[in-house]
């Protein structure tokens, strides 16, 4: 009888603190991670450290202690943890990045200049306020998966779009409270941060985002809506950080519900009702004879 791995181990992490020696760093998160089977991508730049990393429980703590070891200053870095029935990560990747989240614009730094902090307790008072001007800064296709009640979509693309769309929407802020979130914390606290550079003076960001909500909020006082969309194998999770319903369209990548996958337009690996127009016939029978092979190799 082969035995089954049991659940494995997620550590969502970030932390905006000036960084040197990259390619050092570099080097030795690779080697360490690769040596515990760890998989997933770190984002190392000068102004910080972000990513998701995977396996077992003894590898993800022995992680988290060399990254402190490793830097100092860390110590008071986020992280969100959370399990996954089946490995949710192909590969190990540490990057160098000029941005840990790209946002495109010089000399913003959280550390000088960001909003104010909201712990998931206090979030719901916040965003139940009429007056409170509630902001989704995470992509549209994000959005669509679940959200908080009465948020605003920007309907962006990238993270690098929403300074333009601040930009448009200012007026709107003036005079009132803003408060944004994201899946981990890191968007809308740099997004604050931009904000408070422009000018907007009442802005608050959700300390942990979304995962740390699911995490600590009990599903019967959440204002949440759906799953939360997050970047590996599970593609969602909900109040408790337990993995969703939610699946991708392997043809566009957009992540799909229970309901989407009854679709008229939907076929497995080949379509789903946002993408059914926007590819060609020759593309549909590339993406079939690719589904075919995967389910092969699956069955293999």
């Amino acid at each position: 009888m082969v035995s089954t791995p049991g659940p494995f181990s997620v550590a969502a992490l970030y932390h905006f603190t000036p960084l040197e020696g990259l390619e050092g760093l570099k080097t030795k998160l690779a080697a360490f991670c690769c040596a515990r089977k760890i998989k997933g991508t770190l984002l190392l730049a000068h102004e910080g450290i972000n990513g998701t990393v995977a396996g077992e429980e003894s590898a993800i703590d022995a992680l988290l202690v060399h990254l402190r070891d490793l830097i100092p200053a860390l110590a008071a870095m986020d992280v969100k943890r959370s399990t996954a029935r089946e490995e949710p990560f192909k590969r190990m990747k540490v990057r160098l990045k000029r941005e840990i989240v790209s946002m495109g614009v010089e000399g913003i730094d959280p550390n000088r200049l960001v909003g104010t902090y909201v712990e998931p307790q206090d979030w719901n008072a916040l965003i139940a306020n009429p007056q409170t001007l509630v902001i989704d800064t995470r992509n549209g296709y994000e959005v669509a998966l679940g959200t908080f009640q009465n948020a605003v979509d920007p309907e962006t693309e990238s993270f690098r779009d929403f300074p333009a769309w601040a930009g448009e929407h200012r007026a709107a802020m003036e005079g009132r409270p803003v408060a944004m979130f994201c899946t981990g914390g890191i968007r809308c606290e740099k997004a604050s941060a931009y904000l408070r550079q422009i000018g907007v003076e009442d802005v608050y960001h959700l300390k942990g985002g979304i995962l740390r909500y699911l995490e600590e909020v009990p599903a019967e006082q959440s204002l949440w809506q759906g799953e939360c969309f997050v970047f590996d194998e599970r593609v969602g999770i909900g109040h408790g950080l337990v993995e969703g319903e939610a699946s991708l369209c392997h043809a566009c990548g957009r992540p799909l519900t229970a309901e989407d996958r009854r679709s008229a337009h939907y076929r497995e690996g080949i379509s789903c009702a946002a993408c059914i127009d926007e590819y060609s016939d020759a593309d549909r029978l590339r993406f079939a004879e690719r589904q075919k092979q995967a389910l092969l190799a699956a069955s293999r």
